[in-house]
């Protein structure tokens, strides 16, 4: 792995690992992208080899990501909230996994989902794309945009309320 490369994992796993002490929502303390920014999606690879275009996505409903790492301590322990969550509210928000691609390669990212699966779209963010649009501080970073494509949540860390940020964001949204 290139130098770069390392430090640049090193420091995620040391910004991850300060985020066990509890949630950190923008509502408290500005993590990742400001709320109510209007965010550009990029266009990455699904592990499948399918293309998806994010910006497509925006401004439908709203849009859950969460940037992970198989070697993620935090997004392991959120893994089950993910997952209920995803049962909950599969319907009504689109759910993307984002693997950076900091400390894994994406045969590694399939390797883990293989053990490991999610029933939402994996996307490779193998350029850092996606880290940079939405300023990733670290793995296990939740960003939900509401429906009309703005940041209405960012959290850091293993005890976020996913559950409660997504009632939030639905429950902010006009009726039809």
């Amino acid at each position: 792995m290139p130098v770069l490369q390392r430090v640049v994992a090193v420091l995620f796993v040391v910004l991850a690992g300060t985020a066990q002490a509890g949630s950190v929502a923008a509502q408290d303390t500005r993590i990742g992208i400001e709320r109510g920014a209007l965010p550009a999606g990029p266009t990455l690879m699904d592990v499948q080899g399918g293309e998806v275009d994010l910006s497509d996505r925006f401004g439908e409903k709203p849009v859950l990501l969460e940037f992970w790492a198989t070697w993620c301590e935090n997004c392991e322990d959120l893994y089950p909230d993910m997952l209920e969550a995803h049962r909950r509210y599969g319907e009504r928000v689109d759910f993307f996994a984002v693997a950076v691609a900091v400390g894994q390669s994406e045969r590694r990212v399939r390797s883990h989902l293989e053990k490991h699966p999610v029933p939402y779209p994996t996307l490779w963010d193998g350029q850092g794309e996606a880290v940079r649009a939405f300023e990733t501080p670290a793995t296990s970073y939740i960003v939900i945009l509401d429906a009309d494509g703005r940041v209405a949540y960012t959290g850091l860390g293993r005890d976020q309320d996913v559950d409660g940020a997504i009632r939030e964001v639905l429950n902010s949204e006009p009726a039809d």
